[in-house]
Formats: structure tokens, sequence, C-alpha cells
């Protein structure tokens, strides 16, 4: 009795998503990488880009397949929402930069809306302790473009001015994963509001 009740329970264990990623109050890692806006290269900080205000770092598995694209999209659509709470976005994913320069100038997803980065090794998302899994030979993305890259998990971090993580979005389809960043980017700019009124 004692095994086929451990059994289940290791069994259970084994069916739930291996998300160990990086959670609310944990300090978000710095990175500094190649990344595309609207096509065009540049170097991103991510420490720079927190003098601005906080930082929506979302993950994804590669540009240019499916629930990327959708995601990609509901971002670019809800960026001026993302401005206006003085939030700004920066997607990673093992994508080569000739690959971002093509998906974030593409009108149909980033639309030049906000820049993607490229951790071609894995090491950006490693850090965030997110798994990266190999990819397969002979992947094709949704252009017909062999993929040839490995896939992290979808999770997307809010990430505030002093660097630590507000809050860790994970486990949702790839729309509603953008919806939940962005209610929590907007409930960051309420709680910042209520406390320079407080500090006034």
């Amino acid at each position: 009795m004692k095994r086929l009740v451990l059994g289940a329970l290791l069994s259970g264990a084994l069916a739930l998503p291996a998300i160990a990623a990086l959670k609310e109050g944990d300090v978000a890692p710095d990175f500094k990488t190649q990344a595309s806006l609207a096509g065009k290269s540049f170097t991103f900080s991510l420490q720079d880009a927190l003098k601005k205000g906080p930082v929506v770092v979302y993950f994804y598995p590669s540009a240019y397949t499916g629930g990327c694209n959708i995601q990609a999209h509901a971002f670019a659509v809800n960026s001026d929402k993302f401005a206006a709470a003085g939030a700004t976005i920066i997607g990673v994913s093992l994508d080569s930069i000739e690959r971002l320069n093509d998906f974030s100038a593409d009108p149909q997803y980033c639309a030049g809306k906000f820049p993607t980065a490229s951790d071609a090794n894995g090491t950006i998302a490693k850090s965030y302790d997110l798994m990266v899994r190999e990819g397969k030979a002979g992947s094709k993305d949704t252009r017909g473009v062999e993929i040839g890259h490995g896939f992290t998990e979808r999770t997307t971090f809010i990430v505030t001015r002093d660097g630590k993580v507000a809050a860790t979005v994970g486990g949702l389809a790839p729309a509603d994963n953008v919806d939940k960043a962005l209610a929590a980017v907007q409930q960051l700019a309420t709680a910042q509001g209520a406390a320079k009124k407080v500090g006034a």
C-alpha cells in the first residue's frame, strides 16, 4: 500500500510543470546582449533600461512559431499601455540576431514596437532559472525556415528599478501571459503613485 501511495505521489510530481523560475523578491540577473528593434541591431543592457523604470523581460521559445507570434503581436498591440504604466518591454529567446532583425520589424508581430534580444546559448534564460531544451533537427518556423536553435520556456518577469522581480508570469497561454504582465505593471504603477502621495 505504501509503495502504491509513494508511486502515485511521484508520478503526480513528475506530471507537474518544472517551474523553478525566479520568484517575487528575487534579484533579477543583469544582462547585456545583442538585440533588435525594428530590424536594427543594438546592444541591450537591462541595467540601463531599468534607469527609465520597470522592465518586462519576457522569455519565449522562438520567433516565427505559433504561440510566440501571438504573444509578440499582443505585446505590440499593448505597448502603449505598458509605456503609460512606465514600463519597457524586452523579449528574449535563443534566436540568432539575424532572425530577430526580421521578427522585430515584422508588422504582424513585434511591428517595431519593442526590442527582442538574442540569448543564443541560453545563458540568460538559465540565469533566470528557466529550463532550456535542445531544438529538434529539421524543425521549421511558420515561414518554412529551419529554426536551428534550442528553446526556453515561456515566462515573463516584471523587474523593478531596483533590480528585483516584482512578479513572475508563467504557465499561461501566450495572450493571457501578456494580459497578466500588463495587469502586474499597472498594479505596480498604481502602488508607486500611492506611495508618492503618502510621501508628499
